[in-house]
């Protein structure tokens, strides 16, 4: 047991670590004013989303940055998702809603709704955007303001995250809680190796030209987590990317329950180890597993080092989120119980290529 107490510390304080440097490094959007008159055609996929398309087209309506188009695809949706955005649109001019093709073999469903936006757009950058997103008045001005300063290829965005729910509580924060203990997110932008990459599909801006030379969506056609495996290939083919906090400009309320949670995070988990199985064992029981055996079993003198590790790493990670640090912290048990939970989904997913999202098989 001595050894293991040795690993979960050194495995924690490096977390810690990575954890302290991204909340003081503060890699964060900045409200700023932008001078830049160069289109946006905005891109929102949309597969039954009648309870939060309105909510993103309003606050699209409201921006301050006006040079903009806006292009809904609905994707075979079930639901009013359709006519809802249809009538918004046919109130506000910059806006249209078209109707998705039927999904071709060999494709996930966001990635053709994406390559069929970008086969519409006009702008001279292209903004990718989940439909259960909401934007700050001043979210446009500020992304293409930064964009364009440091010649970036592309951006993109972690929200702020919203949860309501106590099963949105248990799993929602695990998703920054990963991101920012394993990934010192400057290096995104600062480093042009593409192990230093991460992403996120809710906002995704790139710059139209390159785009549509290299089609990112469709190169991509058959891959879960796009977003990831994009910025990846982005690095490889020599062109500038960033990936920033959001901080207030942008927020999403991803799931509104805890079974929906738990299936959407199982689809992805795997992915940030680079696919390796192995890898992402090894991090789910050295985070889970590992501080409960010490607890138990181990040498007396590692158990308040290891918990004031995951005490700091908490605070961090909520404070460098926008998330309530009391709320983790009181939640921290159950949250690391259902990675467990979610990672032997993944792994069960990963192994038989199978897997459901909206209905549709994925794998």
């Amino acid at each position: 047991m001595e050894f293991i107490s040795i690993a979960v510390f050194v495995f924690l304080l490096l977390r810690l670590i990575v954890a302290g440097y991204n909340y003081f490094s503060a890699h964060k959007l900045k409200l700023s004013r932008s001078t830049c008159s160069k289109k946006i055609s905005i891109l929102i996929p949309a597969r039954d989303e009648e309870s939060n398309i309105l909510v993103l087209l309003e606050s699209i309506a409201k921006q301050s940055y006006a040079h903009y188009e806006v292009i809904i695809l609905d994707d075979d949706s079930s639901d009013n998702t359709f006519s809802l955005a249809d009538t918004f649109a046919k109130h506000h001019p910059k806006f249209k809603v078209i109707k998705g093709n039927k999904l071709p073999q060999g494709w996930t469903g966001k990635n053709y709704a994406c390559w069929q936006l970008a086969a519409q757009a006009t702008g001279d950058y292209l903004l990718f955007l989940d439909a259960d997103v909401f934007l700050s008045p001043n979210l446009l001005e500020s992304i293409i303001g930064y964009a364009e300063k440091k010649e970036l290829s592309l951006l993109s965005l972690f929200s702020n995250q919203q949860m309501e729910t106590h099963g949105e509580k248990s799993v929602v924060p695990l998703m920054n809680f990963m991101l920012l203990t394993l990934l010192p997110i400057k290096l995104i932008g600062s480093h042009p190796h593409p192990v230093f990459s991460a992403a996120c599909g809710q906002l995704m801006l790139f710059k139209a030209e390159d785009y549509h030379q290299h089609q990112w969506h469709e190169q991509l056609a058959g891959e879960v987590t796009e977003d990831l495996k994009i910025i990846k290939l982005v690095k490889r083919k020599g062109f500038k990317t960033d990936a920033l906090l959001a901080g207030e400009l942008l927020s999403c309320r991803m799931y509104t329950s805890y079974q929906g949670a738990v299936a959407g995070f199982s689809k992805n988990f795997i992915t940030p180890f680079n696919d390796s199985v192995c890898l992402f064992c090894l991090y789910l029981l050295t985070i889970t597993i590992g501080p409960l055996l010490v607890f138990g079993f181990g040498n007396v003198n590692y158990i308040l080092p290891i918990l004031a590790l995951i005490l700091m790493i908490r605070c961090f990670t909520s404070a460098s989120s926008g998330q309530n640090i009391l709320m983790n912290l009181v939640y921290h048990p159950v949250q690391m119980a259902n990675l467990l939970i979610i990672g032997c989904i993944a792994i069960q997913n990963n192994r038989s290529q199978s897997g459901q999202w909206k209905g549709r098989l994925i794998g």
